[in-house]
């Protein structure tokens, strides 16, 4: 039997796929299909390179419903960039979920899973932020910090942005290049903990081992969203915050208790009054955001079901774009 596979490449991806709110409703349904108990999604595969100062990690899930699914592959070698190389990289097989044949490699050298992982952030910021949002902030300077912040603006569009980071000429770069994408203030601060105070929107995109953010800057009208904390050992968030902010929320907290910052929390023995999935936030199954006071921290690690949900639209979309190999 004679059957064909498309094979795409990061070129022909950016031509079809951007971070707009289409791709953010993409995400969000995935986490609506998470919290329906309902999809397959087996702990992630991850592996460390110490030597190398890098890590690989394989993600896949199979969401009931839809025509297929997706096994992503994902390196990070942070080593790269004094390579003038990416620090992400990687690739994502599509297979049908009726015959298990492979439909689509999508070369993409992380290109998807930067596009899903900034709209995840999206999602959390448009179900947990204040509804008036003035200033955000970053922490870090590298490819997601400035996606993260262009994807909370397309939920919510506020006026300026704050960047910190610990090279103060990449986060000056960082600055400017949201400053010119986004066409909002930007500003370079030397100190995190103002960034925060500034701030009622704030995302840490930082490969940390210990925090960057720390409990006692948390204020009223502030959302957290961390995303850094993708591997065992990671940590960007003061364990304390989770236990005194008004509401924790992990995008999986089987993986968070692993590999997020939950599993700091764990570590250091703090107690959590109350651990939803953004699934259940999304759906409606658990209240989220009680009022524009309260402090609320979302624990991003993702997931397969985004890399499912991505690569299934993607290829729904892709025409005729990519190679045909016929096996």
């Amino acid at each position: 039997m004679v059957y064909d596979i498309r094979i795409v490449t990061e070129r022909e991806l950016r031509e079809v796929v951007a971070l707009d709110l289409t791709m953010v409703d993409v995400i969000e349904r995935a986490f609506v299909a998470l919290a329906s108990g309902e999809v397959v999604m087996p702990p992630i595969l991850s592996m460390e390179l110490a030597e190398a100062n890098g890590e690989v990690d394989v993600k896949t899930a199979y969401i009931p419903g839809f025509d297929g699914f997706a096994i992503k592959v994902s390196p990070g070698f942070f080593d790269n960039p004094k390579l003038d190389l990416p620090s992400l990289n990687g690739l994502m097989i599509l297979f049908s979920a009726k015959t298990g044949l492979v439909e689509a490699v999508f070369l993409d050298n992380g290109y998807l899973t930067d596009i899903r992982t900034a709209a995840a952030g999206a999602v959390a910021a448009r179900h947990l932020a204040p509804s008036e949002v003035t200033t955000a902030g970053v922490i870090g300077t590298g490819v997601q910090a400035r996606l993260q912040i262009e994807a909370a603006h397309l939920v919510r569009p506020f006026e300026r942005v704050l960047v910190y980071g610990r090279d103060p000429s990449r986060a000056a770069a960082c600055a400017a290049d949201l400053a010119e994408k986004i066409g909002i203030e930007a500003e370079v601060t030397t100190d995190a903990k103002t960034l925060v105070q500034r701030s009622q929107l704030v995302v840490t995109t930082t490969p940390a081992h210990d925090p960057v953010l720390m409990a006692d800057w948390l204020h009223p009208e502030l959302h957290i969203t961390a995303m850094g904390s993708d591997q065992a050992g990671k940590n960007e968030i003061d364990p304390r915050a989770l236990a005194v902010c008004d509401l924790y929320v992990a995008d999986r907290l089987s993986q968070c208790e692993v590999s997020g910052e939950l599993e700091a929390a764990r570590s250091a023995r703090i107690a959590l009054k109350d651990t939803p999935e953004l699934g259940e936030i999304v759906s409606g199954k658990h209240p989220g955001r009680q009022s524009d006071y309260a402090v609320t921290i979302a624990d991003l690690t993702g997931t397969g079901a985004q890399d499912t949900a991505i690569a299934t639209h993607v290829f729904a979309a892709m025409g005729a774009y990519g190679t045909v190999i016929s096996t």
